[in-house]
C-alpha cells in the first residue's frame, strides 16, 4: 500500500514538473517582455516550486533505495530534507522579491498591462492544471502536500497578478505591481515559514502532529496485561513513518502469555496512530525463572 501510494506521488511530481517548469518560462519571459515586477515574482515563486517538485521527485526516488550497514534506516529521511531546502530558498526568494519591490516603489517604471494580464491568465490556468493532478496527494507526504499547497498559492498570486493587470490598464497607476509583488512575497514567506517550521520538528524527532504521549500511555495502558508505560519515545522518521519505542511494565504473569499482548499492543498502534514500527521491550515486577521460556 505504501510503495503504491509513492508510486502515485512520483508520477503526479513528474507531471507537475512539466507543467510548472512550461509556466515558468512563460511568465519569466513575459515579465521581461512587459516590464511586470509582479509577473517576475510569480514567475520566481513558479521557479522555486519546479525547484520543489524536483527535490521531492528526487527525494522520493532515494526513498526507495533499501537500507544499508551506515544507514539502517534508508533513505526515507531525504524526504524531510528536501523539504527543508525548499523553505530555505523560498524564504530567500521572499525577501528578494520584498527589496526589489522596495526599489520599484522608489523608481517606478512602464508596465504593458495588455500582455502581463493574458499570461497571467494562462498561469492560473497551469496552475489549476497542476493542482488538479495533485489533488489526490497522500497527506502523510510531507513533500506533495508541501508541493499542493505551492501550486495553491501560485494560484492565488497568479489572481493577484491579474487583478493588478487590469488596475494597471484602466489607471495606469504602476505603483500597483510592486504592491501586488509585496503581497505574494508575504505569500511565499507563509508558506516557507510553515514548511521550514514543519521539517524542522521532524528533524528535531518532535511527536508527530495531531499525537501526545500521554494519549497513546493511556491507549497502550487499556491493553490487558499492562501495568505500565515509561521511556515512550514517538517520531517520525519521514512523512508516514513514524517509529514508536516504549518500556511496557506487564502485570504479574507467564511470559509466555506477552505474546497476545504484543499482538494488541502493535494492533492498537497501528489501526489508531498509524504506527507500524514498534520497538516494544517488557518488563514484570515478579518474574520467576520458573515463569520464563
Amino acid at each position: 500500500m505504501h510503495n503504491r501510494h509513492i508510486e502515485k506521488n512520483t508520477r503526479r511530481l513528474f507531471f507537475a514538473i512539466l507543467l510548472t517548469g512550461l509556466i515558468f518560462i512563460a511568465e519569466l519571459g513575459g515579465g521581461l517582455w512587459t516590464g511586470s515586477l509582479a509577473l517576475v515574482s510569480d514567475a520566481a515563486h513558479v521557479f522555486m516550486d519546479a525547484f520543489a517538485l524536483g527535490l521531492s521527485y528526487l527525494a522520493i526516488r532515494m526513498a526507495s533505495l533499501p537500507a544499508n550497514d551506515r544507514l539502517t534506516y534508508g533513505y526515507h529521511r531525504m524526504q524531510v530534507l528536501a523539504a527543508l531546502a525548499n523553505g530555505a530558498t523560498l524564504l530567500f526568494i521572499s525577501f528578494e522579491i520584498f527589496k526589489e519591490a522596495v526599489i520599484r516603489f522608489q523608481n517606478p517604471g512602464q508596465v504593458i498591462a495588455g500582455p502581463m494580464l493574458i499570461i497571467a491568465v494562462v498561469g492560473l490556468a497551469v496552475n489549476i492544471m497542476v493542482a488538479l493532478i495533485l489533488r489526490q496527494h497522500d497527506h502523510r507526504d510531507l513533500n506533495t502536500r508541501s508541493a499542493f499547497l505551492h501550486v495553491l498559492g501560485d494560484a492565488l498570486a497568479s489572481v493577484g497578478v491579474i487583478a493588478a493587470g487590469i488596475a494597471i490598464y484602466y489607471t495606469g497607476l504602476t505603483w500597483i505591481d510592486p504592491l501586488v509583488s509585496v503581497l505574494i512575497s508575504i505569500l511565499i514567506l507563509i508558506s516557507s515559514g510553515r514548511l521550514i517550521k514543519e521539517t524542522v520538528h521532524i528533524l528535531a524527532e518532535g511527536i508527530p502532529e495531531g499525537m501526545s504521549a500521554a494519549e497513546v500511555t493511556e491507549t497502550m495502558k487499556k491493553i490487558t496485561g499492562v501495568a505500565e508505560i515509561h521511556d515512550l519515545h514517538i517520531w517520525t522518521v519521514s512523512p508516514g513513518f513514524i517509529a514508536l519505542s516504549a518500556h511496557v511494565i506487564l502485570v504479574d504473569q507467564k511470559l509466555s502469555q506477552s505474546e497476545q499482548i504484543m499482538a494488541d499492543l502493535r494492533q492498537v498502534l497501528g489501526q489508531k496512530y498509524e504506527i507500524e514500527h514498534t520497538t516494544i521491550q517488557f518488563e514484570c515486577a515478579n518474574c520467576g525463572q520458573e515463569n520464563r521460556h
